[in-house]
């Protein structure tokens, strides 16, 4: 026993150090980042480097509201990341309910032809959704990034994953009693399935927040463009003056902080609790 124990202190320590390695590695971008947002445009690119700047220039942080609208972009941004999420938790637990508790016929084989489409990436068929859209007259509307991310094939296959794990035997009880396909859904399987649907609304929150390309492709009107769109247009306006950059994405970092940090413990226990079942 003693052996065993000398044997597993030194892979512990390896562990710790590669974990704190690997942590201090994904840090220091965001800890640069934070203080070139503090620096003078001069001082960014300063070497040796001053990572607590001395005299802090917080003014970057006023004067970026008034270089782009900056407000208005993080408004469409949070309208979008809440009207997606919603509609993906809704449609993607409802749809992963049918295929998790209900038999069909060809229900494995929509669920796998289903599922497959995650393979395919975006830019192949993102030129017929442009068509689309714009034969449905919703280009330059909110309205073409939502019909279209309203759906994820992902969300279902993860929440189908979780629902395998609740006993079949509360929906059988619950039909016995009366209780409608709908309502065992909405009344069983929803409140037993927090941990997924926070991991679901996490992951696509945050997808639809850092989403930059369809926005970029269906959104041209200044007043309609997401901060994505909108640090972009702050690059290309002031190029050299990478101090307001920084300034504000340390701005739009802190809305999907914010958000995950308040899910983490949902989000963790979700991870690990949609691989229960295959």
């Amino acid at each position: 026993m003693v052996g065993k124990k000398q044997g597993t202190l030194p892979f512990k320590i390896l562990m710790y150090i590669i974990l704190i390695t690997l942590l201090v590695v994904t840090l220091v971008p965001f800890a640069w980042m934070i203080s070139a947002s503090l620096k003078a445009n001069k001082d960014v690119f300063n070497f040796p480097m001053e990572w607590i700047p001395s005299q802090p220039r917080w003014q970057n942080y006023s004067e970026i509201w008034t270089r782009i609208p900056l407000m208005t972009f993080l408004l469409n941004t949070f309208k979008l990341s809440v009207i997606v999420t919603f509609l993906q938790v809704l449609t993607s637990s409802f749809a992963a309910y049918a295929f998790a508790k209900l038999r069909f016929k060809g229900h494995h084989a929509l669920f796998l032809a289903y599922i497959a489409t995650i393979a395919v990436p975006w830019q192949a068929y993102m030129v017929p959704q442009f068509i689309m859209m714009s034969k449905m007259g919703l280009n330059n509307t909110h309205l073409a990034i939502i019909c279209l991310q309203a759906f994820s094939a992902f969300g279902v296959f993860m929440m189908r994953q979780f629902y395998m794990s609740i006993p079949t035997d509360l929906c059988e009880a619950a039909r016995i009693d009366g209780l409608s396909e709908y309502g065992i859904w909405l009344r069983i399987m929803l409140p037993n399935s927090k941990p997924a649907i926070a991991t679901l609304v996490i992951f696509t929150f945050v997808n639809t927040w850092n989403d930059f390309l369809g926005p970029m492709i269906y959104l041209t009107k200044t007043e309609l463009k997401t901060i994505q769109i909108g640090l972009r247009m702050f690059t290309t306006q002031y190029t050299s003056d990478f101090a307001l950059i920084m300034a504000a994405s340390v701005v739009a970092l802190i809305p999907v902080l914010i958000f995950f940090l308040s899910l983490q413990k949902q989000f963790v226990q979700g991870v690990a609790s949609t691989g229960i079942k295959g």
